[in-house]
């Protein structure tokens, strides 16, 4: 089966256009090696790939006929990416949530002075 289906099937990717793209910017290696969006993939193959800031490896344990469901797609790979690298990705999303919560926009007036009265005394404490 072709790489670009496999990483579909087993549900990595939403279509292959976007395995596509990611094999033409190289993020997609089989066995150590750059793959194309057609090259061919067998069981025992390691896949390493790298999606959302953080590097997974997969080994194909079997081949899919088929897009399969999310339940069934532990049987068809093996995911052999460390804990620790799904512990950076946590930290990653917290660090960006600490200065402000998603969705609330931009900074209002009030905020913008609180931030500017901030600066202002670390400057104050510095001249005394």
């Amino acid at each position: 089966m072709r790489i670009d289906k496999y990483l579909w099937c087993v549900r990595y990717y939403k279509t292959r256009n976007m395995v596509t793209e990611a094999c033409k910017k190289n993020h997609i290696t089989v066995n150590g090696i750059v793959a194309k969006p057609s090259k061919e993939v067998f069981p025992t193959d390691v896949i390493t790939f790298r999606k959302d800031q953080i590097t997974q490896t997969i080994t194909v344990l079997d081949i899919p006929d088929n897009r399969v469901g999310a339940k069934l797609v532990d049987i068809y790979r093996r995911n052999d990416t460390p804990a620790e690298v799904y512990q950076h990705l946590e930290l990653l999303k917290l660090s960006k949530e600490h200065y402000r919560k998603a969705g609330t926009g931009r900074p209002t007036k009030k905020d913008r002075r609180d931030i500017d009265d901030y600066g202002n005394e670390i400057y104050e404490d510095e001249e005394d």
